[in-house]
Parts: structure tokens; C-alpha cells; sequence
């Protein structure tokens, strides 16, 4: 018989699930998981010292991740744009 002590247990065991905390994502799960091409420089809003960035595109967007150059390289920001941004220089 299942008792509420186990499911508590079992929660319990959880927690990264059940709570607010941001889940860390590193550059090498990222390299390993996402196809993506890496940029020479970041683009001008998400550019800063200590940063490095990939590009992917998905879903008519271009997707940049940028991930800091300390430790364990951790992602540290995010944008999109349209991709039709691209149709310009694509002539």
C-alpha cells in the first residue's frame, strides 16, 4: 500500500523540479546537445568582456546564446530575433 509519508519522500527527491531555482546549463552540454555555429563577436545588445556566443535558428528565429568565459561557462543570457532579418543580406 502507497502512504503519504512515501510520496512526501519521493518529492522530496525532487527538488530542482519543484522549486525557483534556475537550472545551470554549460557551454559543454550546450557544444554536446545543440547544433549552432559560433560567432566571432557577439552581437552589439548582448556583447560584454568575459562572454563568448553561438547562433542557431529554429522555428523562423535566430536564436544567440551567450555563456561566460569563467568557470564552468554557464549560459548567461538569451535573444531572438525574426529571421527575416537575414533577407537583406542574403541578395
Amino acid at each position: 500500500m502507497f502512504r503519504p509519508a512515501c510520496l512526501a519522500l519521493a518529492l522530496s527527491t525532487l527538488p530542482a523540479l519543484a522549486s525557483d531555482q534556475p537550472i545551470p546549463f554549460t557551454y559543454l552540454e550546450f557544444e554536446n546537445a545543440v547544433p549552432h555555429i559560433d560567432l566571432a563577436v557577439c552581437p552589439v545588445p548582448l556583447a560584454a568582456p568575459g562572454r563568448f556566443c553561438r547562433v542557431t535558428t529554429h522555428a523562423e528565429q535566430i536564436n544567440v546564446f551567450v555563456f561566460s568565459e569563467d568557470g564552468d561557462q554557464p549560459l548567461i543570457a538569451f535573444q531572438s530575433w525574426p529571421s527575416d532579418l537575414l533577407v537583406g543580406l542574403m541578395d
